[in-house]
């Protein structure tokens, strides 16, 4: 999950300067795959390695949700550009499980569980289609 995360971390930086005026930096994953945006004021925070851990537990799951996780992490242009997109705090974790359609679904203070991720994107009109289809 490490690399993943890396992964779309980078595809988020290399989309170009997330600060441009009416750029959405969550705009390349819309009608792709449904985000969890992690924030938080750095690194550090206990919060954010406690969300990643129960990510790591649950990749398959994820990954039949089209599940991606983006960090928003720090005071970098990037971080600050998704913290802004979604009207988070920059010292304070939050998790936020953005849908395909781009809208926030979920928004938590706490680390978010698999099953309540699953059970939220599984509940989605667009994943039930998409479990019919499968």
């Amino acid at each position: 999950m490490a690399w993943r995360m890396a992964a779309l971390t980078a595809a988020v930086l290399a989309a170009g300067p997330a600060g441009a005026a009416g750029e959405d930096p969550l705009a390349g994953y819309r009608w792709k795959a449904r985000v969890l945006v992690l924030a938080a004021g750095d690194a550090g925070d206990p919060r954010l390695a406690a969300q990643r851990q129960a990510l790591a537990s649950a990749r398959t799951g994820a990954s039949e949700r089209d599940l991606v996780t983006v960090e928003a992490v720090g005071p970098g242009a990037d971080a600050v550009a998704l913290r802004r997109r979604l009207g988070l705090p920059g010292d304070a974790f939050r998790a936020v499980l953005v849908g395909k359609d781009g809208g926030a679904k979920l928004t938590s203070e706490e680390p978010i569980a698999p099953q309540r991720l699953f059970s939220t994107i599984d509940a989605m009109p667009m994943r039930r289609d998409e479990a019919k289809r499968r």
